[in-house]
């Protein structure tokens, strides 16, 4: 997914996870980064398209493997278990099920990967901001928490390979759909994105000619949008899933065009983290991601998790 002093800040950068870089393998329907990049040269802009229903249903399952680079299976006879550390409150990725136990989409994967690799798993919660610690301290082997792949963070833990990231995406109201949305298309149009965000500063170098409209939070952003001050919003697109499709939104508004995914503005993607120089247990969990998205277990978490796709 999306989602503060340096931990918080952690949480922060998560919530603004970043674009599908391009290369990776999307499953059907799935449009490619360079698609939905801006274009320099397009064709005049489309009419609006109203619609009746939300954009509901989940189209597009990503991946974010390769099928051409299969990794080979590393030795795993050295792990008899993985100490998986997650959050404690970030639904639907992290949170305290009916029962009291860890539950959401992190916690299912972790689980699916210590069933591919044979090993006995554990996940505990903790607060987001003491994740790093615990693990670099040997109070666990593992970090699946949705947390953002950033040079700061590398310095002190090693990741898998991504797992999963968040496009941008402009969100209009329901009468005012856009199929495809490139630069020229938004001249003076309202565009409402959080100030001092990534997406702000996306906006401001690639879509020069849209009228900005920055606000402080996704709940005033979205507000703006439900009530026609603007014209578009533009932010985190697993977080304007959610909102699409629950009763906040007033079943008002729905995505315009596809996701932008650019990394330099995005980030790298999500990754689990482990301690730094433990090469055999990062190696099986890339062996393992890619085995649960090749039997087709990761789009099934993603179906069950996700019911309006972000892409």
């Amino acid at each position: 997914m999306a989602p503060s002093q340096q931990a918080k800040s952690f949480k922060s950068v998560r919530g603004l996870l970043a674009g599908l870089a391009a290369g990776l393998c999307l499953l059907t329907g799935l449009p490619s980064a360079n698609a939905q990049a801006p274009a320099k040269q397009p064709p005049s802009a489309p009419q609006a398209t109203p619609q009746a229903a939300p954009q509901a249903a989940p189209q597009a399952v990503p991946g974010f493997w390769d099928p051409r680079r299969r990794p080979e299976r590393p030795d795993l006879s050295r792990l008899t278990v993985i100490r998986f550390l997650t959050e404690t409150d970030y639904p639907p990725f992290n949170y305290t099920g009916a029962d009291g136990n860890p539950a959401g989409f992190n916690v299912d994967l972790a689980r699916a990967l210590c069933d591919e690799i044979k090993v006995t798993c554990t996940v505990q919660m903790r607060r987001f901001e003491t994740l790093v610690d615990a693990l670099t301290s040997n109070r666990g082997d593992a970090i699946i928490a949705s947390m953002a792949v950033s040079p700061q963070l590398r310095a002190r833990v090693d990741f898998t390979d991504p797992y999963y990231r968040v496009p941008a995406r402009f969100a209009s109201r329901k009468d005012a759909v856009m199929p495809e949305i490139r630069p020229e298309y938004l001249e003076g149009k309202k565009v409402g994105v959080i100030a001092g965000s990534a997406h702000e500063a996306y906006l401001k170098a690639m879509f020069t000619d849209a009228e900005l409209h920055p606000y402080p939070n996704d709940d005033a952003m979205r507000a703006a949008l439900r009530k026609g001050e603007v014209d578009f919003i533009f932010g985190d697109a697993i977080s304007l899933a959610f909102w699409i499709n629950g009763t906040d939104s007033g079943d008002c508004c729905a995505f315009s065009g596809g996701p932008f995914v650019e990394s330099r503005f995005f980030g790298e993607g999500i990754g689990i983290a482990v301690r730094k120089g433990n090469d055999v247990l990062r190696q099986a969990l890339n062996w393992a991601l890619f085995r649960v998205w090749e039997k087709g277990r990761y789009t099934d978490l993603w179906l069950r998790y996700f019911s309006v796709s972000p892409f």
